[in-house]
């Protein structure tokens, strides 16, 4: 089962094979979960929850599953769509920072963090620094550029596939990632210039 590809799973789980389902679960709920954390900006508890959506919608939906595109980039606009509902209805809700720390076993999120035994107390103290700012500068972008910027850099999708995810075009998508980066750049420019 563990070899299979997803959308041979998708056939079985449609079947009513839930070995099928509980093996597609395992293979991707580390980018599900990632994924919802990062668009929350870091709300723990409801990217929980919303991940549970999502797995949810996924096997109501197993039986009529057509693989039209790449099984992950359905879950990632499924995924989408289960953020954006949550955001609706939770609006009056502000959106917290990215200082939440990451749960353990995010595979495709996890940041690299240079050892700080190794480093001087101020390197450590100002990478540290730079860390919280680049997570907080990403926070306050514009939840498409946010979502953008987190296919391209940590899932490493496709201009296509993220334009299919967000049901926009690669133009849309190569301009809202310049933007995202520009933001960034400026917001950052002092730790750039420092290193």
């Amino acid at each position: 089962m563990i070899d299979r590809p997803d959308e041979e799973l998708m056939a079985e789980a449609g079947r009513g094979n839930e070995e099928a389902m509980a093996t597609l679960i395992r293979r991707h709920q580390d980018l599900v979960f990632g994924t919802v954390y990062r668009m929350l900006s870091g709300q723990v508890a409801d990217a929980e929850d919303i991940a549970q959506q999502v797995f949810i919608k996924v096997y109501r939906a197993a039986p009529r599953y057509r693989p039209d595109a790449k099984f992950t980039t359905w879950l990632l606009t499924i995924c989408r769509n289960c953020v954006f509902t949550h955001v609706k209805k939770n609006r009056r809700r502000a959106m917290e920072s990215l200082d939440a720390p990451a749960p353990a076993g995010m595979d495709e999120m996890e940041v690299q963090h240079e050892d700080h035994e190794t480093l001087r107390p101020d390197d450590a103290l100002l990478q540290e620094e730079m860390r919280r700012a680049v997570e907080e500068a990403v926070a306050r972008l514009p939840v498409n550029q946010r979502e953008v910027l987190l296919h391209r850099q940590y899932h490493q999708l496709e201009y296509e596939e993220i334009a299919r995810v967000m049901k926009i075009s690669v133009s849309s998508v190569k301009s809202l990632l310049f933007r995202a980066r520009e933001t960034l750049r400026e917001e950052l420019k002092r730790y750039l210039h420092a290193t």
